[in-house]
């Protein structure tokens, strides 16, 4: 029903973001990290996706497309409600829910508030075909809410740090900001090197 919502930042707290539009001010449940782009008297842009229950209406807000895509996969997890869901992405960027579920990182999953290990195991099996790892020209969302975060010899390099110690959620700012094509040993080394010198 509602695609997204532009105007000012006039209210902020924990999970929530109201947003002035034309006089009226649209109460946002939203995820930590989309708050961290959020400024009191800022415009901004929320997308949104509206959960219509018997006794409630919730209009959800997130910073980008890709964080929306990655809220609508998980609501359609079994045992996975709004409310996790949000908690998934307040914990991990979608590219780093990508990262653990390609990787099978039940660890990481359940950093998640609410997420217990049976159901970290439940979206990585239910998941693996839906977050992929494929390549997308600008690496945000692709139709039907697929995240993407890359290809080539990725997948490969995170599984060999996972054996080092890493968590995929480690490892996931760094890697994903090199040429995925390189040799695995070569995205090895560039990604302990960045983690090093941070």
């Amino acid at each position: 029903m509602y695609y997204s919502v532009r105007g000012e930042i006039i209210h902020l707290e924990n999970g929530v973001a109201v947003v002035e539009c034309g006089g009226v001010g649209y109460k946002c449940l939203t995820t930590m990290n989309t708050q961290k782009n959020l400024k009191l008297g800022e415009q901004v842009k929320l997308y949104t996706y509206l959960n219509v229950r018997e006794d409630a209406m919730e209009l959800f807000g997130f910073y980008t497309q890709e964080e929306l895509g990655a809220y609508k996969t998980l609501i359609g997890v079994s045992g996975v409600g709004p409310k996790v869901a949000l908690a998934i992405l307040s914990a991990l960027t979608p590219s780093q829910i990508s990262l653990a579920i390609a990787s099978g990182d039940v660890k990481t999953i359940t950093l998640a508030q609410g997420v217990g290990k049976k159901l970290a195991q439940r979206l990585i099996l239910e998941l693996k075909d839906k977050f992929n790892i494929g390549a997308c020209d600008d690496g945000n969302v692709v139709s039907g809410g697929t995240v993407t975060v890359s290809t080539g010899n990725v997948p490969k390099a995170i599984e060999a740090l996972t054996v080092l110690g890493y968590s995929s959620s480690d490892v996931a700012p760094f890697i994903s900001t090199l040429d995925p094509s390189l040799p695995v040993e070569r995205l090895i080394g560039e990604t302990l090197k960045m983690m090093g010198k941070k």
